[in-house]
């Protein structure tokens, strides 16, 4: 049995890799599901209130903007 380091076990499959490169919907669906956790945290701003106090807000705008802007880069990956 071939033991998987604990930062391999997170990677994406290839063939999920080179079906979202190629188009597959699902596939991309798979990609942008993987990195959900990610883009929501590079989403969330800090704002404060009329009294000073912060609070985390999420920026659909952004997320959607970071969203966008991954299955861009998928669609022109060359998968070798």
């Amino acid at each position: 049995m071939v033991k998987t380091s604990p930062s391999r076990k997170n990677l994406l499959p290839f063939p999920v890799i080179a079906a979202a490169a190629g188009g597959n919907i699902d596939a991309i669906n798979a990609v942008l599901k993987h990195y959900e956790g990610y883009i929501a945290a590079l989403s969330t701003r800090q704002l404060y209130d009329e009294n000073g106090n912060p609070h985390l807000c999420a920026n659909p705008e952004l997320r959607r903007r970071l969203e966008t802007k991954l299955i861009a880069k998928i669609l022109t990956f060359k998968v070798a």
